[in-house]
């Protein structure tokens, strides 16, 4: 069982929510992704639509970044095999999995540090090294815009740091914190491929971005970047962040404004000729495979969205109300129901306490349950750590608040201090995986039972 069972004990029934949790990850695993989309068969590769000749291909080079892709590594090497000349791809702390040919790092995440922008050379310098008639399959998933880190001009790796921290602080979703990543970056927003070229790129992408945009995930280092410096500055603005950031990142960004600076490559740009990209397992994906388990445990069942967004808090109130919905009127389904959604929620964080997106959305789904028995809700970080915690999120029910008082516990103070963590441990409401060697965003179960 992947899922810790102290979190069982409340309620025996979590055991089959729990199995829900796994039969999403289990789909999305990097290992099941990569193989339903790299074949070979003798001399030729097929991926996503694209037939490689093996006999036309000089070296095979696999390099990248993000959370899964030293399991995306191995399963590129159990398929390719021998072909593979070399490799490295960077990974989060307690990421890694045992390769043959293709090294692997580990560096820091959501904050970069210096084994960060060690990786992010060395990777650059095999993609530069690549000659035309080379194929260099790159490994992108989430965490890769943290742990490919190589700061542009003169910032520094505290820059990028401190501004990270902030952005992360601010409420700004991924896309808008990607957007300011790509233009202080010698790697993102397109720029792997800058320097890949001429040879070929394959990029097999395990998306952690809602709606599988390209140049958003992992910062998007081989697609064509839509964003401007006019863009990510806007985003400093929006949240109050220009007076706060770093002196070089501000002076970076203006030099760019004012066109000292060449922008990220942009559609069109013949650097991206040669690059193919495939997504090989997304949200949508683990929403699928947990409404199939759930259906043979024998519930009815209903996707209502993979695009949620918005802060944790209010996105609670809305999933608490399906659940009273149910409850109440049955509708959208008759109990036993399990309602499905998908996305990736934001905290404006105001308090020191420790916690993350999906634990502070379950914590304010208890307080709006309050005393509603019959329903569970279940908020789940794919990658199992959410937020700067070992935590994927939270599990809670109508009980969670009153085994809270028990314990002494105020709720309102916890949560005024962004403190989910050690109050979801206290009530045993604490959803914990360990590392799931994938990423593909967070998924929110309901589940109501019959009376």
């Amino acid at each position: 069982m992947l899922v810790d069972p102290a979190v069982f004990r409340p309620n025996p029934r979590r055991k089959i929510y729990a199995a829900v949790l796994e039969a999403a990850l289990q789909a999305v695993s990097p290992d099941t992704c990569v193989r339903q989309n790299m074949e070979r068969s003798h001399r030729y590769v097929r991926s996503g639509g694209v037939i490689y000749d093996l006999e036309e291909i000089g070296h095979i080079h696999v390099i990248g970044g993000g959370k899964a892709t030293a399991a995306m590594a191995r399963a590129v090497e159990d398929i390719l095999e021998e072909r593979v000349d070399r490799g490295l791809v960077v990974v989060k702390d307690g990421y890694r999995v045992p390769t043959r040919r293709v090294e692997v790092r580990e560096a820091g995440h959501p904050i970069p540090d210096e084994r960060s922008v060690a990786a992010a050379q060395a990777i650059l310098s095999i993609a530069h090294d690549a000659a035309a008639d080379d194929l260099v399959i790159v490994l992108i998933s989430g965490g890769g815009s943290a742990l490919l880190t190589y700061p542009a001009g003169d910032i520094t790796l505290e820059d990028m740091q401190r501004t990270t921290d902030l952005l992360l602080r601010s409420g700004a979703t991924i896309n808008e914190i990607n957007a300011v990543r790509k233009h202080c970056s010698r790697i993102k927003g397109g720029q792997l491929a800058r320097h890949i070229a001429p040879a070929r790129a394959l990029g097999l992408i395990l998306s952690d971005v809602i709606g599988n945009p390209l140049d958003v995930i992992a910062s998007g280092p081989l697609a064509p970047d839509p964003t401007t410096f006019q863009d990510a500055w806007a985003v400093l603005e929006r949240y109050h962040l220009v007076p706060r950031i770093p002196a070089r990142v501000r002076a970076h960004l203006q030099a760019g404004l004012e066109g000292r600076i060449p922008e990220t490559p942009k559609p069109g740009d013949p650097i991206f000729d040669r690059v193919h990209m495939v997504i090989v397992g997304d949200n949508a994906r683990a929403a699928e495979a947990a409404e199939r388990k759930a259906q043979e445990l024998g519930y009815n069942t209903h996707i209502l969205s993979t695009f949620v967004e918005g802060e944790a808090r209010e996105v609670a109130r809305v999933v608490a109300g399906l659940g009273k919905e149910v409850v109440r009127y049955n509708r959208p389904l008759p109990a036993p129901a399990c309602l499905i959604l998908g996305g990736e929620t934001t905290v404006t964080v105001r308090g020191e306490g420790k916690g993350g997106r999906n634990q502070e959305l379950a914590l304010s789904a208890a307080v709006a349950l309050d005393g509603w028995d019959r329903v569970t809700v279940v908020a789940l970080g794919t990658d199992g750590t959410d937020g700067p915690t070992d935590a994927a999120g939270g599990m809670v029910d109508g009980r969670t608040l009153a085994r809270g008082r028990a314990a002494g516990l105020d709720v309102n103070r916890y949560l005024a201090e962004n403190n989910a963590y050690p109050y979801l441990a206290a009530t045993q409401d604490l959803l914990i995986t360990g590392p799931t060697l994938t990423n593909v965003n967070d998924l929110i179960c309901v589940f109501v039972e019959e009376r």
